[in-house]
């Protein structure tokens, strides 16, 4: 008899009541179970009722479309229920403090997942939830979008082993926790970034340690095409991220010599992917032509979203009868 992964993962409750704040919350092992779970699921199609019962509620200072749809419609198609509140519902921190939002809404859901614009935000509520709190995404780190890229990359890869996947662009949110999640899982990880734009030395320290566990190399440069040559996987995002808006004319130009296009991308190996978590400004970080050609996956990245998000609210909110 084949064991299923809802059987093989999700009754020991690795991750149960388990806040997930950043992508090294999680060990390797944990990475990839939630991999193996996301494609399982993908493959089966399937509604359940696992989390009937059960209530995410989402909270939300920034504007959303993948994050909010991808995580309502994982939720219920595990026969869970959603609360969806915008900025103008709670007013976090402003209306009402973030300590009394958290503790009420403790009251009401089972899990809360929130989109923030400081990370300091969600450590406050892990500090005052009764229930786990998933990062929607933060200044920081964006963990869910790092799960659904290793899915994207092991979907179209055959796996995660012996890659090497080159970021071009701001050191921001989606970059570290790539990063992170690459060094974890043995992926090598090039960045290049302008100088003043570059991942943190701390964070590459960090990452560095988990790298050496791994097997894997990082390396952050600021030539695009030291990062790019022979690389596996071309990844790139915004220069300018939501909060950042004042600073979008100097980034233009900083920026300029980091697009991903034809020429860069010639660098690459022949069958590298090209990822983007979207939204993206065409024409800025990424050509116009290139996100819509045959070695774009970024669909799938906006897909998968969806999956990995399956995978992990089952793994947060089940550890038994999950058959």
């Amino acid at each position: 008899m084949v064991v299923s992964w809802y059987t093989q993962y999700l009754v020991g409750g690795y991750l149960k009541g388990k806040d997930l704040l950043s992508i090294s919350d999680l060990s390797a092992d944990e990475i990839r179970s939630l991999i193996i779970g996301a494609a399982d699921m993908k493959a089966r199609n399937n509604w359940l009722t696992t989390l009937g019962g059960k209530v995410l509620a989402l909270i939300f200072e920034k504007p959303s479309l993948r994050t909010r749809v991808s995580f309502e419609v994982a939720m219920r198609q595990l026969g869970g229920q959603v609360v969806s509140l915008s900025p103008a519902e709670v007013g976090l921190g402003q209306r009402e403090s973030v300590a009394d939002v958290v503790r009420v809404l403790s009251r009401y859901a089972d899990v809360i997942a929130a989109r923030t614009f400081s990370h300091r935000t969600l450590e406050i509520m892990v500090d005052h939830s009764d229930v786990p709190v998933i990062n929607a995404l933060s200044d920081m780190e964006h963990p869910c979008q790092a799960l659904a890229d290793l899915l994207t990359i092991s979907e179209n890869k055959r796996g995660l082993d012996g890659l090497t996947l080159a970021f071009i662009g701001d050191g921001n949110n989606v970059a570290y926790s790539l990063l992170l999640a690459a060094a974890l899982t043995g992926v090598d990880f090039r960045i290049a970034s302008p100088a003043g734009y570059a991942i943190q030395e701390r964070l590459l320290s960090l990452a560095r340690d988990y790298a050496r566990e791994s097997g894997s190399q990082v390396l952050s440069t600021e030539d695009p095409s030291q990062a790019i040559r022979g690389a596996d996987i071309v990844y790139t995002d915004v220069w300018t991220s939501m909060g950042q808006e004042a600073e979008a004319e100097v980034r233009r130009r900083v920026f300029a010599s980091y697009q991903v296009n034809s020429e860069l991308l010639s660098l690459a190996k022949k069958d590298a992917i090209v990822m983007h978590p979207l939204p993206a400004h065409r024409g800025e970080e990424v050509a116009h032509d290139i996100l819509d050609s045959p070695q774009s996956v970024v669909i799938d990245q906006a897909e998968n979203r969806m999956h990995v998000q399956k995978a992990l609210l089952l793994h947060i909110l089940g550890g038994t009868g999950i058959l």
